[in-house]
């Protein structure tokens, strides 16, 4: 069935023939009209691409930071606790090395290795025991306790997070 005729006026029969629609102008263009905004939005997007690129350096540059605290998190379940001390000095090593030339790292032991890790952190993480323990401990063959344990993987990580050096951006 289809839809009945309409007749020639329909609706408002007061407006009649002569009425003409308002018509609505054109949206905004929100795109920019002058040169001057062109170059503004060109170097806003380039300062923009800048951070980005030092941030990913700066990211790129520190994920030896990243490795390290994540083998320091599995140290209780990967490492036997007679071998607990050595490995954590050998991961300060491997931290410190990626962090500094190789030539002021590699020959250092003892008291002079932990006089480099308190040197090269802003406040030293390790207390004058726990600096003992780390500089000597590991020519002992004793086991430190879980407390001096937790306080050595809390200090390490510290510095870990914190040491300053030439590679720092």
């Amino acid at each position: 069935m289809a839809a009945p005729q309409l007749p020639d006026i329909f609706g408002n029969y007061v407006l009649g023939e002569d009425f003409v629609e308002v018509v609505s102008p054109a949206g905004v263009d929100w795109m920019p009209q002058t040169a001057g905004w062109w170059w503004l939005g060109a170097i806003l997007a380039l300062l923009l691409l800048r951070a980005a690129a030092l941030r990913l350096r700066h990211w790129y540059r520190n994920r030896y930071r990243r490795e390290a605290l994540a083998r320091l998190e599995r140290f209780d379940t990967d490492v036997a606790p007679e071998q607990w001390l050595t490995e954590l000095n050998r991961l300060l090593k491997l931290t410190a090395l990626a962090a500094f030339p190789r030539a002021d790292v590699a020959q250092l032991y003892g008291e002079d290795w932990t006089q480099f890790l308190d040197a090269h952190c802003e406040s030293s993480p390790f207390s004058p025991q726990l600096r003992q323990l780390l500089g000597s401990g590991i020519y002992t063959d004793d086991v430190p306790a879980e407390q001096t344990r937790a306080e050595l993987r809390q200090a390490s990580a510290a510095w870990i997070i914190n040491h300053n050096g030439p590679t720092d951006v």
